[in-house]
């Protein structure tokens, strides 16, 4: 039947049977007959004829872009067998968020090696708008980050783990440790961990889906931004994975909320759909074993 896709496809793209059958190497006959047996197989018309014309039935249209997907999948499948038979070297390029901390990625990095020794795993670091846009490029073939967007169907989106926000204040303010909504801190300075280059995406992205009304200061790194903390400056925001990061003798830790609805980080590893290949899908597996212990 894979052949008889691929015919299909021809005789779409070029809307002529007989131009399908010049790029497909056949006679018109040939590949007529292919797409009568096509469709007998399938129990369905993907084409009605109207003499020397046709239309692509809405059957027709479904088939016609999900045969390419598969098609396309076939044909990794077929380079990743390839190249493990004649044992070539094989590159994973895998990134991971750096103000997450490494050890379910160390984990899954770790059996991952010891289980495929041939690949040679290549690891970058960043923030979520680094590591997104090395992905959209083809930089790298998997990121463990944030989700900051709306789940695509370009991308396979395996969810890890998540963990609600909180916001890290000077421990001596009199305030409870209950909960705290965000419009409460509408006159509190917010305090950000970023780098010059991404501070207007930081601004945009804790103004937009966390609801920072107020100013904002900026910090290098958790030591910095910790110092800012004790000495009143402004407020953290971070979640219950990353609060370890800091010193509860100096912060304290209260849950964050907007009106009504508890702020939940959701963590996921991403790759490309049209590059779902072997060593991927694998090192995702592990990846989420790594979290589910």
């Amino acid at each position: 039947m894979f052949q008889q896709m691929q015919y299909f496809i021809a005789i779409v793209k070029n809307h002529s049977f007989t131009q399908a059958a010049v790029e497909c190497n056949i006679s018109q006959s040939a590949i007529s007959q292919q797409m009568k047996e096509l469709e007998s197989n399938l129990g369905v018309k993907l084409l009605n004829r109207k003499g020397r014309s046709f239309e692509v039935t809405e059957a027709g249209r479904y088939f016609y872009t999900h045969s390419q997907d598969i098609l396309a999948d076939l044909r990794q499948l077929i380079k990743n067998t390839q190249k493990i038979e004649k044992n070539d070297e094989i590159e994973l390029h895998i990134g991971y968020l750096r103000s997450f901390g490494t050890s379910e990625f160390l984990q899954a990095v770790s059996q991952f090696t010891k289980d495929y020794p041939k690949v040679k795993i290549k690891i970058n670091s960043g923030t979520h708008e680094e590591l997104y846009e090395l992905l959209r490029t083809g930089q790298i073939d998997l990121n463990f980050s944030d989700q900051r967007r709306a789940l695509s169907n370009e991308y396979q989106n395996e969810f890890l783990t998540d963990s609600e926000f909180m916001v890290a204040v000077n421990k001596t303010l009199p305030v409870g440790t209950e909960r705290i909504d965000i419009a409460e801190l509408a006159d509190v300075p917010c305090i950000l961990i970023v780098d010059d280059d991404q501070q207007a995406t930081e601004e945009s992205y804790y103004r937009e889906i966390l609801g920072v009304k107020g100013e904002f200061v900026l910090a290098k790194n958790y030591d910095e931004a910790q110092m800012l903390i004790a000495s009143n400056q402004g407020y953290l925001i971070i979640n219950q994975r990353t609060q370890k990061q800091l010193d509860q003798n100096i912060v304290k830790m209260i849950p964050l909320v907007k009106g009504d609805r508890k702020l939940v980080q959701k963590y996921y590893a991403y790759w490309k759909a049209d590059n779902s290949g072997y060593y991927i899908e694998i090192f995702a597996e592990l990846l989420k074993k790594s979290f589910a212990r």
